[in-house]
């Protein structure tokens, strides 16, 4: 079993192209022993953004803080806000942007061979 804080891990700079002032956390990974899911907090800063990309796999996203969208393939952004919670499915094209003043925060599940 692990049981960690969040504020005990720390922020590292999302390392991929297409990618503006976003921060990732790594708080459940294989590492740890799970063997099925990755656990990853994302905080996206005012302005920034994820690439805008796709992927062979499912993942689950909830919105912790902040007011951000997502852009879906037809090019429009669905708003999000705390408490959102959002499945893309795979191979859909997708990128997550704060639309808001403070950081857009979220955690997203992902297969543990992508972690």
């Amino acid at each position: 079993m692990k049981i960690i804080n969040i504020d005990a891990i720390n922020k590292r700079p999302m390392d991929m192209d297409g990618v503006k002032d976003v921060m990732v956390q790594k708080p459940v990974t294989s590492a740890d022993g799970s063997p099925n899911f990755a656990m990853r907090v994302f905080t996206i800063e005012k302005d920034g953004h994820t690439p805008y990309h796709n992927h062979d796999f499912e993942h689950i996203n909830y919105i912790i803080d902040g007011v951000g969208g997502i852009k879906k393939e037809n090019g429009d952004i669905e708003s999000l806000k705390k408490g959102s919670f959002v499945l893309v499915k795979p191979n859909e094209k997708h990128q997550y942007v704060n639309l808001g003043d403070e950081p857009f925060v979220m955690i997203c599940a992902v297969p543990i061979e992508y972690e």
